[in-house]
This record gives C-alpha cells, structure tokens and sequence, in this order.
C-alpha cells in the first residue's frame, strides 16, 4: 500500500499539468486571434525626379485657323456663278460666287460708251482750241503789222478762249463718265465673292439659282463661304480668371487633342486675352492662343478639334518628390517603418501639381510613404500591411 501513494500522486501532477498546458494554449489562443489585424495600405517610395507646376484650362479649348472669313455678298441677290465646292483650295482673288447681276453690268456697257464719247470729244474740242489759238496768234501778227483792225484779232483771241474753254469742258466729262464707270464696277464688286487669302472652303451656305442675302451687323445670318487658311492653326483654351496673374506669352505648354489619343505636342503661349469672359452660368475665364512648335509633326488637323492645354509655369528637376496622394492635411505624411508600423511625420513641400508634389524636408530618398490615406483604419501607430502594386502602375 506504501507503493500506491506516491504513484496516485504523479497521476494528480501529471493531470495539472496538462490542464495548465491546455488553458495556456487556450489563452494563447484567444490572444492570438484578437491581435490588431494588420491594415492593407498602398505605399509609394520616395524617389528623386522632376515636378512641375503647371496650370490646364477650365474648359475644353479649340483648334483654330490664323486666319479665317466668313463671307457674304455687300448685297443680296440670286447666285448666278459657284466656282468653287467645299474641300477646294483656292488663291488669293480667285472668284468664288457670283450673283445675278445683268442689270449692272448693262450701265457698265453704257457708262463705258459714256466714256468713249467724251473721249472722243476732247480730241475734237481740243484739236479746235489749238487751231483757234494758232489762228489767234496769226491775227495778232497782222494787227501788229496794221493788216487788220483791232476788233478783227479781239474776236480771233474769244473764239480761241472759246475753244480751250470747250475743250476743258470735254476733259470734265470724260472725267465724270470715268467716275461713273468706276462706280458701276463698285456696283458689280458688290455681287461676287473673291477669295481675301489662299486657303479652304470650308463650307457654302446656297446653291446656283437661290437667293443669297447678305449679313447686315447684328443679324447673325449665315455666311455664304466659310474659307479659312489651314496651313496655320493654333488653339485657343480658356484659363480660369485665378490663373490669369500667371500667364505669360512664351511660356511652354502641351497639348492634347481629344481626336488624338494618347499624342502630346509641345507649344508656346503666344496671346493672353487683355479681357476677362464672363459666360453666363459658367466661370470668368482669360483666353489664350497657343502655337504649336512643330505644327507638321501633329499631322493633318481639322479646324474645330477640341484641345486641352497645361501651361508649365515651373520646373524643378532632381528633386525628391511623392505622388500628390500621400501628402495628407498640413503637410502630414504616414510613413511606413521597417516594423511595418504607419509613423505620422510632417514634411515641408515645394512645388507641386495634381500628380508630384516636390518635398524640401522630412522624408529621405527610399522611404515608403502610404499612398492610400482615405481607407478606413489608416492611422499613426497601426500595423500596416503593404498591397503589392497593379500591374503596369507606376510609383
């Protein structure tokens, strides 16, 4: 029986023990499983790069034409002539439509005939003024010589005044009717269209036997061509009124063209609009024109093409900086130390845009900064687990 007891004992030992094991693993257990769950954060690391400051326009701008008419006749009338279709190119004083006008072109013949009358008629007033005045002298020699009396050469010096004095009067008319003549072709020059440049018909509002009216000011009637040089573009983009301060003819821009995907083209500021628009409904805006550097490489481009501008107002290059997203209210960053918890620091920033933000102090070349600061749970002191980046992003 002495022998039993202490076997009984070890049994009871051994039975406490692994009740502890049991309860300590159980505890573990517990513990284990409420641990702060790691946060899953997009990080970025900081890197040495450029950052610009650029500014873009507030709403879509325009390809545009150097030079562009929208043509009308001085007065209205029926198209008797189109000599060009839209698509054409066309030279400087080429004829592009005429209108009905025979009427006019009737007083041109007789202004015309007008003129060869009078014409005719100097030669005939002056050539009697001449021999009137030769005569004249002739007289003036005889009453020196006392061959004739003195009203003799009194009435050969009036018919001589007489003469010249037609003859002058002739010249008068066949200035008038050459006045006369001019002012039927005005006339005719009222009811054509000629080219003012070397350019494209854009587009013609009429065809041959319709009445085409004119553009009195004020009356927005459509033009009857539409001719614009496309051998000269540029694009006008509106600027938002707060930027205007900033923008200086020369500054570099790029451009890009909606018609273009996935194409940028580098250009200049070359206008800045000394005024300020005010649309209504929409925000005051300064224009600008802005030309391209290479207006070839772009290739064929239509008049009318929507364009976006970013005008760069400032470069800073081999600077440190990180993407606009991980720079949080004040200038905080959350930076992710080697433990993997998120460490709020305050940083001191330069330039920057909607992309890169230039940072002059508080981070180092190679940290990882968190990117993804509006998820729920990213805070200063919490452990972070890192999302491996998309395929194809670019930090």
């Amino acid at each position: 029986m002495s022998a039993a007891a202490p076997n009984a004992s070890s049994v009871w030992l051994r039975r406490g023990l692994v009740a502890l094991l049991v309860v300590g693993l159980g505890a573990g257990t517990v513990t284990w499983l409420r641990r702060p769950q790691p946060v899953a954060v997009s990080a970025v690391e900081v890197t040495r790069g450029t950052v610009e400051a650029t500014i873009a326009n507030t709403r879509a701008g325009t390809v545009e034409a150097c030079q562009r008419t929208r043509l009308s006749t001085i007065l209205g009338g029926r198209i008797e002539r189109l000599e060009v279709r839209e698509g054409d190119r066309v030279r400087q004083g080429q004829l592009l439509m005429k209108l009905w006008n025979d009427d006019q072109r009737a007083q041109a013949a007789l202004a015309a005939a007008q003129l060869d009358t009078s014409r005719r008629r100097i030669v005939e007033a002056c050539s009697a003024a001449e021999t009137a005045e030769r005569e004249a002298d002739r007289q003036r020699g005889l009453r020196e010589q006392g061959f004739i009396s003195e009203s003799a050469e009194d009435r050969a010096l009036s018919e001589a005044r007489t003469r010249r004095a037609a003859c002058q009067t002739a010249q008068a008319d066949a200035r008038a009717a050459e006045a006369r003549l001019a002012a039927t072709q005005v006339e005719q020059g009222r009811m054509v269209l000629l080219a003012p440049f070397d350019g494209t018909v854009a587009k013609i509002v009429g065809e041959v036997g319709e009445y085409s009216t004119p553009s009195p000011p004020g009356v927005p009637t459509p033009p009857a061509i539409d001719l614009l040089d496309d051998s000269c573009l540029y694009v006008k983009a509106p600027m938002d009124e707060v930027d205007a301060p900033r923008l200086q003819p020369g500054q570099p821009v790029r451009i890009t063209i909606d018609a273009l995907p996935g194409r940028t083209f580098a250009g200049r500021v070359r206008r800045v609009a000394p005024i300020v628009s005010a649309l209504e409904k929409q925000a005051r805006t300064v224009d600008i024109d802005v030309d391209f550097d290479d207006l070839k490489a772009a290739g064929p481009l239509r008049v009318g093409y929507s364009a976006d501008v970013e005008v760069v107002l400032d470069v800073h290059r081999d600077v440190l900086r990180v993407p606009a997203a991980a720079i949080g209210e004040g200038g905080r960053v959350l930076v992710i130390g080697a433990d993997g918890v998120l460490a709020e620091r305050r940083v001191r920033t330069g330039l920057s845009n909607w992309e890169q933000v230039e940072v002059l102090d508080g981070l180092k070349a190679g940290e990882q900064v968190v990117s993804s600061l509006e998820r729920e749970g990213v805070k200063p002191g919490v452990l972070a687990r890192v999302e491996p980046a998309a395929s194809g992003a670019t930090p």
